[in-house]
C-alpha cells in the first residue's frame, strides 16, 4: 500500500518554495524524462526560463 506524503513548502523563515517539474526528451531514446527541484517563489520564471 502506498503512502500518502504531505509536506509545507512555506517555513516560518517568510520564504515561499515552489515545487517545479520540468520535462526534457531524451534524443538517444526519445523517451520523456522529469526533473524535479524545489525553487523560491521568486525565482521559478527565471528558473524556467534558463532551459
Amino acid at each position: 500500500m502506498a503512502k500518502k506524503v504531505v509536506a509545507t513548502l512555506k517555513t516560518s523563515s517568510g520564504k515561499n518554495y515552489a515545487k517545479v517539474i520540468s520535462m526534457s526528451r531524451s534524443p538517444k531514446t526519445g523517451a520523456y524524462t522529469f526533473k524535479e527541484e524545489i525553487v523560491v517563489s521568486d525565482n521559478v520564471k527565471d528558473y524556467l526560463a534558463k532551459k
